[in-house]
Order: structure tokens, then sequence, then C-alpha cells
């Protein structure tokens, strides 16, 4: 097959995906930054452009404004604690043994469940009714109950526990494929220049851990702006807008309140955010590997 016979099928094969990329990413996302800059809304059968008051509405929204926050904060703690913990564990079950399979194993299979399923799971758990497991193990080491889910200052943190949990186990098993790859020489040369265990981890494990930490990072640091399923399930968004999210926000506003502009205008800011922030990652990333390589 000459070369550009060849070209034309490798287009003709692409084509399909492309359009379908076209239509189902990149118009709707052109759409909505059209659409918030109008007055469109189920209310309002005429639709007419209104520059950027749904934006400045969004800043002057004390729910809103929460969301965005709430967001982040779970974003940033989210990225944090599952990738030590999943660091941690990867170091630890770096080895073969049937016993550290199946600990491996089991680390990993909350992962397979799914966010709504988990959620209704804990939601059972850590209910502060009388039925709560979480609560009846408290009282029966002598403690009293915890409101996990209605107590407006530690119902986030609630929701995150479980992501934590459910996820954990997903990135650990990235770490540990990455772990494998490293050289074991690397370990006796550091062996022979007398380097403790902390020495190894921070001199040859860490740096060399960079591919599974940037895209673990990047992938919890995204997957937590977009945090919609657990905190529906367990706490619809409260107690108050304690846990609101950027996605419950804009599925409450674009879908239930018919404020599509405005769903619209909020989609556009979490776009924004979420693109510096992954820019940004990277950027600090591309640095690091590029301190690696030096």
């Amino acid at each position: 097959m000459g070369g550009k016979k060849r070209t034309r099928v490798y287009f003709l094969m692409i084509i399909p995906a492309f359009i379908g990329f076209v239509v189902l990413y990149i118009a709707p996302t052109a759409m909505s930054f059209m659409y918030s800059l109008t007055n469109w809304s189920v209310y309002n059968p005429e639709i007419r452009f209104v520059g950027l008051q749904n934006f400045q509405k969004i800043f002057t929204d004390a729910k809103t404004v929460a969301a965005l926050k709430h967001s982040v904060k779970y974003a940033f703690m989210i990225t944090i604690v599952q990738n030590v913990l999943a660091i941690i564990l990867a170091v630890l079950l770096n080895r073969k043994s049937r016993v550290v399979n199946f600990v491996k194993s089991l680390t990993f299979l909350p992962a397979v469940l799914s966010i709504m399923v988990v959620g209704y799971l804990f939601q059972y758990i850590m209910t502060s009714a009388d039925g709560g497991l979480l609560n009846m193990i408290i009282t029966f080491f002598g403690g009293k109950p915890v409101n996990w889910l209605g107590d407006e200052k530690i119902a986030l943190y609630s929701v995150l526990i479980t992501q934590v949990w459910q996820w954990t186990g997903w990135s650990m098993v990235i770490y540990v494929a990455n772990l494998k790859s490293i050289d074991g020489a690397l370990y006796e040369a550091a062996d022979i220049d007398g380097a403790n265990g902390i020495q190894k981890f921070l001199r040859v494990t860490l740096p060399l851990l960079y591919p599974a930490v940037s895209f673990n990072v990047l992938m919890s640091l995204i997957g937590g702006m977009k945090m919609f399923d657990a905190v529906f399930v367990m706490t619809k968004g409260g107690p108050g807008y304690a846990t609101e999210t950027i996605m419950t926000t804009l599925i409450r506003e674009g879908f239930n309140s018919g404020r599509t502009a405005y769903a619209c205008a909020f989609a556009v800011i979490f776009f924004i955010v979420v693109f510096i922030f992954s820019q940004t990652l990277t950027y600090f990333f591309n640095k690091w590997e590029e301190a690696i390589q030096s």
C-alpha cells in the first residue's frame, strides 16, 4: 500500500471518531460559552444577549461561591490524602506473596463498585439514626454519636472519607506498576552507599515514581472537581449548602431551577478553573521531569 493511500485510509478511519468528538464535546462546549452570555431559561421564550450578568450573579450568590470553594477544597484534599496513602500502600505491598496479592485485591475492590452504591452504603453506615453502624460502634465503646452527614462542619469530610476509601486502591495499583519498572540495581547501589530506607525512598523511589504521580495527581484533582455522585446520594448538597459542589449546583440550576444560561455560565467557570489547575500541574510536573533527567 502506497504512502498516500495509507494516509487516506488512516484519515477515513479517524473521521467517525472526529465527528463524534466535535458533535458531543466541541459543539456543546461552544454552545455553553455562547448561552452563558444570554438570558436563556425555561421561563424566557425569547433569548437575548445579557453580557456578563450571569457571571456577576454567580459571584454574588452565596450558594455558588460556597460550591466553588467546596469543590476546590475537596479536590485538593482528596488528591493529597488519596495519593499519600496510595504511595505508602504501594511501597509496603511491592513484593511477591500470596498474602500481599490478597491485600492488594482487597484494597482495589472498592474501585470496582459504583460510586452510587458506595454512597448509599456509607449513607447507611454514617446515618445518625439508631441503626447507624458507625455510631453503634462508637456508642459501644462509650463514645457519643456523631451526626456525620448532618453536621455542616464535618459533612464534607465524611463524603471525602468514602471517596478516599473507594479510590486509594485504584491509585495504589498504578503506583505498584510503576515500582515494578524501577531497576533493582539502583537500590543495590544505594545500599552500597549506606542509604537507609527513608533515604532510598526519597532519593530513588519517589523521583522515579514521576509518571505515576503525575497521572494520579492530575486524575485525582480533576475527579475531585467533578464530584457529584457521592454528594448527591449522601447529602444532596446539605446540610444547608455545606456540601454543595460545582456539579451539584450546576445540575440544580440547569435542570431543577430551569436557569439554563446561569448554569452554562457556571459550567464556563468550571471549565476555566479545571483548565488553570491542570495546566499549572502539568507545568510543575514537566519541571520535575526535567530535573530528574538532568
